[in-house]
Formats: structure tokens, sequence, C-alpha cells
């Protein structure tokens, strides 16, 4: 399973997660290609090589034009840039579920709704780039599982838009809720609204560096000067390599609904694929008195099962979900980028006994490519299995 672990030796920011993927692999050029088709104007991205303390590491960089006005936004002004740009649907889902969880955690924590939130520094357009850049560098490397270290708030005070605050920030704090962190022994906010809402959403466990064959490490590079420390943070890319040939235990929640508008069902299983599900289905049943029902069925990391209930309770009739522990084996996976003649299409396989097998094309990337190209989602998708299987068998040869 293609694995990404997060090193934060140094706290995390939005931008210094961007510097890291691309330092790990993520190419710049098509962030940025990415990252201007957004419908928004008055910024440009770079990224350089800087030196921290001796190690090299990319700065990623947003320069927002001073002469454009860039307004506080709400929440759905902020979706609607996402949703706005030239980007697999997969990276618009994750990034607007990032905004959703700021808002949430702003709004809880100035007493109102999330349609009120104004998102002040969090809303500003470097974090916006900031947090598609993250998201679409995790695309763009192939990661299937995200893991990370405690996070180092630091301690003390910060100036924000509502005064002096304590560190973390409420915001910041609210938002790393379940999340292992520490002081540490830097004072100041090393972790940031931003940063905070990213490794929060995206890892699935926290710890030391787990098991895997290392195959790329990226530096990010943050803008301020730590005393005694190189302010970065480190990503370490690779091949987990779990005890127990790939088994691992998953929350299994399980509820039966007799009482909701058909039609609401699918948004239940998007919804809980966005808040972290490792996948969700429907079993069509009969329930008690005879009634048509469904059963509810939601596989769950272990980091992710109060959210999953939460978001499982609020998109349905239900009341109540059952949770147990089940163990799984799952084949580590890899993705091989295809060319087709409308253009590249990921396919992810599986490894068995080392070797390939059962090569599937991603389907999000077959729709994209149709779409644009005015063909059907079946040509895209046949081309791209073709070309995995040649692919495959030129391995193999």
């Amino acid at each position: 399973m293609k694995t990404l672990y997060f090193d934060c030796v140094c706290g995390a920011a939005g931008d210094m997660i961007a510097g890291a993927l691309i330092d790990a692999g993520a190419d710049f050029e098509t962030l940025r290609t990415a990252l201007s088709s957004l419908p928004i104007s008055g910024f440009a991205v770079s990224v350089e090589r800087v030196k921290k303390k001796g190690i090299e590491a990319a700065q990623f960089r947003v320069d927002v034009d001073a002469s454009t006005p860039q307004p506080h936004r709400h929440l759905r002004h902020v979706l609607e840039i996402i949703e706005g740009g030239d980007l697999p649907p997969c990276v618009k889902e994750a990034s607007a579920e990032t905004f959703r969880r700021l808002a949430v955690c702003e709004a809880d924590v100035h007493g109102t709704t999330i349609e009120h939130v104004h998102f002040h520094e969090v809303g500003a357009i470097d974090s916006i780039v900031d947090v598609i850049a993250a998201h679409l560098g995790l695309y763009l490397l192939g990661i299937e599982r995200v893991e990370s270290s405690r996070l180092p708030v630091g301690f003390g005070t910060v100036k924000a838009a509502h005064g002096v605050m304590p560190v973390p920030a409420p915001a910041t704090a609210k938002l790393l809720e379940g999340v292992p962190v520490w002081g540490g022994d830097l004072e100041g906010e090393w972790v940031t609204p931003t940063g905070a809402a990213l490794i929060a959403q995206l890892a699935q466990a926290y710890g030391p560096i787990p098991p895997m064959r290392i195959e790329r490490i990226g530096y990010g590079s943050g803008l301020r000067e730590a005393p005694d420390r190189a302010n970065v943070l480190r990503v370490l890319v690779g091949r987990r390599e779990d005890a127990g040939a790939g088994t691992e235990t998953v929350a299994v929640l399980e509820t039966t609904i007799d009482d909701m508008n058909p039609e609401l069902l699918p948004v239940l299983i998007q919804e809980a694929l966005k808040a972290g599900a490792h996948d969700a289905f429907l079993t069509p049943i009969v329930g008690k008195k005879g009634r048509a029902a469904h059963m509810l069925t939601v596989l769950s990391p272990e980091n992710r099962v109060e959210a999953l209930v939460r978001t499982v309770l609020r998109n349905s009739t239900t009341l109540g979900v059952r949770i147990r522990r089940e163990s799984r084996v799952c084949l580590p996976r890899d993705w091989w980028p295809v060319a087709t003649p409308w253009g590249e299409v990921r396919v992810k396989y599986g490894l068995l006994d080392g070797a390939a097998s059962a090569p599937a094309p991603e389907f999000e990337d077959c729709c994209a490519l149709a779409e644009k190209a005015g063909v059907t989602v079946l040509e895209v998708y046949q081309a791209a299995l073709a070309a995995a299987i040649q692919k495959k068998e030129q391995t193999d040869a």
C-alpha cells in the first residue's frame, strides 16, 4: 500500500505540506497548471530550493498581488472556487472537506453557524491554494494511506484577527481534537489552522514511523526560522510492510434504515466516504413487520469512528449505529499511469506474491477525460485497461 508519513519535527503548515509533496516528486508544473484554472485572479505560485540549518527543502510560495481585492470569504465562496477549477473530482471533494472542517470549527469557537463564518486568515487566497495544492500533490503521488507523527503545536500566545490568542489558537485546538499533540519546546504557533485541518483530515494513524520500505523523501520549508533546528516538514513515501501479511483491523459500522426517502440514500454513502470511510455500501433487506429496508455498512479506520457515526446520524433517519471490530487482509497496492488517446489515466493494481494482479483503471480519471473529450466513459476505461495489461505483460517479460 502506497503510504505517506508526515514527520512533523517542527510543526505543520499548508505551504510546508505542499512543498514537501513537491520535493517528494509531485510535479510542480502539473500543480501550477491546475491551480491557474481556479476562477480567481491576483496570485502566482512558485517553488524554490532553500536551506534550513543545512537541510535542503522546497519552499512553496503563493504570491498575492496586493492591488487585486481579496475579500473575506464565506464557505460557499470557497466551495465555488474549488468547484470551478480544472481538478480531479477526488481533489475537489477532499479540498471542500478541509474547508468544511475549518468552517465547523470556526463556527463552534465563535458561537455562530458555518454560513456566517468569515474565514479571515484561513480563507485568504494563499490558504485556499495551499489546501488544493496539498490534496493535488497526494493525488499525483498516488498515496493510499497517510500516517503522521504527533504534532508539536508550540506554546505561548499568538496575534490573530480577533486579538491575542493562546497557542494553539482556539480553532486550531478544535481542529486537533482526537489528534495526539504536545507543546514541544518552541514558543509560538508551529501548527497553523490549515496545517491542523489537513493533518487531522488525512492521517489514519499517529505514532512513530510505521514499518515501510521508503522510496522517496521530501522536505517542505516553513517561512520562519527556528532557533535550534530546521523549520521543515518531512514526508516519507513508500510501501507499508505490516506484520501479519497485510492484516489490519477496521471498525464496521452498521444500521438498518426503513423510513428514509430512497433518493437520499446515495447521498448518505457519499457523505460517509467524504468523512474518511474505507468503504460504504447498502444492502436491501426485509425489516420488522415485513417492511422493505436497507442496511448501511461503513468500514471505518479506527481514528474516524466517531466522525463517521456522527455523519451517519446527521445524514439519515436512524437513531443508532452498531459498531464492531473485524480483521481484513489487504493486498499491497500501487498505481501505474498509462496513456490513452485522450490523456493519462491512473490504474490501480494489487501485488500478490510480488507480481501485479487485477489492474483497475481509476474510474474518476476515466469520467473526467470522457467528459472533456466528448467520448464515452467505457471507451476511456477499455483503452486504459488495455494499456495496463500491455504494460504488465512487458514488465513480466
